[in-house]
């Protein structure tokens, strides 16, 4: 999300000093940015991960104001929405992700195939803001509406309703283990296991994220070694190592077993992997920021 094309050495220069934990270095780069381009998406993205949202908002906000094009106001509002996503801001988000939704309804006529996709992926953008949030009745409400609009595909011929379904299953498991229901929990994950193995074509893309809804189960039930070992296997799998949510899962689960240097570890990671403006580095970049001061 945000910009588009080549960064600024300021934005590369803030990038690295983040990954080497000189946040304030990192802080001077991206105030330079602004300085030279006050309308830098990038700039104002990086400004949410060190903490500064209420600045980053300002950018994201005149952006919005300012949009030549609908599909340019949209995108500045997701960005708006990601911002507060990083201050575990479930209302506001499912506000401003409402907004890009509106956007693509109007284009379900000119490209179907890919704007009920896209109103799908914003709801459960919305969905996963609100459950790392603790909202859990919110972030039901909007994985469900997700599945309902990314299923009026046309055909589902790009995005096959087994993965809507999966989805929305995985979803459930995750959101009925917050709520510290086992039995319903499983219930979710069987069904989950049951879409991928009736798919083997979805399943080659989304097999990857079954141990982190194994391990995240298992992590909000108690079972703290499963956790640790379901989402040490979900790290390892291609496209997972640098998730920087997992990593605060399962530092999460190191930490409950008393495994406080290992879990710290975990934390440190999650810290410097947290340089996207998406819902994993929403939730992992604050939560590890206050373990790591603890």
């Amino acid at each position: 999300m945000g910009g588009r094309g080549p960064q600024s050495a300021e934005l590369r220069a803030a990038q690295q000093a983040i990954r080497e934990g000189k946040d304030s270095e990192a802080l001077d780069a991206v105030r330079r940015e602004l300085a030279a381009n006050p309308a830098s998406p990038g700039a104002a993205n990086l400004l949410d991960v060190l903490g500064h949202t209420a600045e980053a908002r300002k950018v994201f906000q005149a952006a919005i104001d300012s949009a030549a094009q609908p599909a340019m106001k949209a995108n500045a509002e997701r960005s708006m929405a990601m911002s507060y996503a990083f201050d575990g801001d479930c209302g506001n988000a499912v506000k401003y992700e409402q907004r890009v939704i509106d956007y693509w309804v109007t284009r379900e006529q000119a490209e179907p195939q890919n704007a009920f996709y896209q109103e799908g992926e914003m709801a459960n953008e919305a969905a996963r803001v609100c459950i790392d949030s603790g909202d859990l009745e919110s972030a039901e409400t909007w994985y469900r509406k997700g599945a309902a609009m990314g299923l009026k595909e046309p055909g589902n011929q790009t995005h096959p309703r087994s993965l809507w379904e999966y989805r929305l299953e995985h979803a459930l498991g995750r959101i009925a283990a917050r709520r510290g229901n086992r039995a319903e929990a499983e219930k979710h994950v069987a069904a989950a296991r049951k879409l991928l193995d009736g798919d083997p074509v979805m399943a080659a893309q989304q097999e990857r994220f079954f141990p982190y809804l194994t391990g995240y189960v298992a992590l909000y039930t108690g079972d703290f070694a499963r956790a640790e070992a379901d989402l040490t296997r979900a790290l390892s799998l291609p496209g997972n190592q640098n998730d920087p949510f997992y990593h605060c899962l399962l530092g999460m689960a190191l930490e409950r077993q008393g495994k406080k240097e290992q879990a710290t570890g975990m934390y440190r990671k999650a810290y410097s992997l947290a340089l996207a403006h998406n819902p994993p580095a929403a939730f992992a970049r604050p939560f590890a920021r206050k373990k790591l001061a603890m």
